[in-house]
């Protein structure tokens, strides 16, 4: 029964946590990065943006302008929004949008950010743009960060499946760091 309270309290902060990061996100555009993932799947696949993000993870690696508040035990925790272009459905090698995304997902995408490291704490339809697709991911740290997605673009299976479910994307990242008294760090 504890485990199960447990559990339950880890999915509401979760939940919780995604929705202010979408609130956040919907008003202010804070720490947010977008960029077509047309163009990263030209450049070799759906890769981390050209620009570094903003730092993330524990206090010990923030500047101190940012730290005040963290955790020094915090994970590099990334949120990301990947929403499909409805118009494009059916024209030319696209089919299926937000479907194609989510059965992209289903079959493989999770599993190889879990081979390659990154600990997947939920993937969401957001029901108020049931074209968007938001996913959370951890890594220890940034540098964790870099060498996930370094390791996710070069593997041939991500190759394989891009190619099966080309869905082109507007894509939005934010990465953050656990506050002090964050129950989820």
């Amino acid at each position: 029964m504890t485990r199960r309270v447990a559990f339950s309290t880890v999915r509401i902060v979760v939940a919780t946590v995604v929705g202010v990061v979408i609130g956040v996100m919907a008003t202010s555009g804070f720490l947010a990065t977008t960029r077509s993932v047309e163009a990263a799947q030209q450049a070799g696949g759906q890769a981390a943006p050209a620009t570094p993000p903003s730092p993330c993870g524990p206090k010990s690696t923030l500047p101190e302008n940012l730290s005040r508040n963290v955790a020094p035990s915090s994970r590099c925790f990334e949120v990301r929004m990947y929403t499909a272009d409805p118009s494009r459905d059916g024209v030319g090698q696209f089919k299926g949008g937000i479907n194609e995304l989510h059965q992209r997902f289903r079959e493989k995408e999770v599993a190889l950010f879990v081979k390659h490291g990154a600990e997947i704490l939920g993937v969401w339809q957001k029901l108020d743009d049931p074209n968007t697709l938001v996913w959370m991911l951890a890594y220890r740290d940034r540098a964790h960060r870099e060498e996930v997605w370094a390791a996710f673009g070069k593997d041939p299976e991500w190759d394989a499946l891009r190619k099966k479910y080309f869905v082109p994307l507007k894509t939005n990242t934010f990465l953050m760091s656990a506050s002090d008294y964050s129950p989820m760090k």
